[in-house]
């Protein structure tokens, strides 16, 4: 018995032993981690600096890159290395989501080194960050606007660049936006009644994306608009007014005589046709 606990007892010390030893260790690899990077940071040896800035950055550690980097940028401004760390550092700040310096760091490249081989690059990923920056439609657009100006300055500039596909799409995109936003405003104007002004919208909506998918709709708002602005017009304007939407109606079919929103065209023609019949009976009455 006494044998057998001395063993029990030995076997306990020794896994108790292990378990210290372990935690130390590990304790001692994060206390590393920690100070490694305070180290590399206040060492005077650049080249191992942008060593371990480098592994940061492949490791995707944009945070502690950014750091080494943006302490190298002016002692190491002009030497060989300069150009790659200038491109790294201002990827940092995408990948970092910081999207206005990064746009800064970008156009910076290219003033820089315009002759770079990856100038081009830098160039699209400039105007990349307005698109980054870009919000839902009901806010102010002033970003998707600056992404249109400088993805179409980037194609008329790179005419054979393999990113124009990608520039054009983010366009069509951007205008797709700006086009959903005066949509909302036009429409707005209409649930609250302004019908004359939801009308001059529409109009301007329809002349501003000519080849919208859309304008049968927006045409459709504008007949809806005038229709309502005649129904509520005093009896001295009622007649102008429902011709308006007799040639809104005639104008329509016209232009598009396949649309799914013909039938309800018609209706509006008709009921207007029909103001403009008991507004001429009404007249021949007063005139009898």
């Amino acid at each position: 018995m006494r044998l057998l606990f001395a063993v029990l007892i030995s076997g306990f010390l020794l896994s108790s032993c292990s378990f210290l030893n372990k935690a130390k260790t590990g304790f001692g690899l994060f206390q590393g981690t920690g100070g490694g990077f305070a180290k590399v940071l206040k060492s005077k040896d650049y080249d191992y600096q942008l060593k371990m800035a480098d592994k940061y950055y492949e490791k995707k550690d944009y945070n502690h890159a950014q750091q080494l980097y943006e302490q190298l940028f002016p002692v190491l401004k002009g030497s060989p290395q300069f150009e790659d760390l200038y491109y790294k550092f201002a990827f940092c700040s995408f990948y970092l989501k910081d999207y206005p310096n990064a746009e800064n760091l970008f156009k910076g490249f290219v003033e820089v080194f315009p002759n770079s081989p990856k100038a081009e690059e830098m160039d699209y990923m400039r105007a990349f960050t307005f698109f980054k920056q870009s919000p839902k439609a009901e806010l102010d657009q002033t970003n998707t606007t600056k992404t249109i100006g400088f993805m179409q300055a980037f194609i008329n500039t790179h005419p054979g660049s393999p990113k124009i596909k990608d520039a054009t799409e983010i366009i069509d995109k951007c205008r797709a936006k700006l086009e959903l936003k005066d949509f909302k405003s036009a429409e707005l104007y209409y649930n609250l009644g302004y019908f004359k002004a939801s009308s001059i919208t529409f109009n301007t909506l329809i002349n501003t994306y000519p080849d919208s998918e859309k304008s049968d709709e927006y045409k459709l708002f504008v007949i809806k608009s005038d229709y309502q602005y005649a129904n509520l017009s005093i009896e001295e304007r009622k007649e102008e007014r429902f011709l308006q939407v007799v040639s809104d109606c005639n104008d329509f079919t016209d232009r598009f005589p396949d649309s799914k929103l013909i039938k309800e065209v018609q209706s509006y023609l008709t009921l207007s046709q029909n103001n403009l019949k008991a507004i001429k009976n009404e007249s021949a009455k007063k005139a009898g």
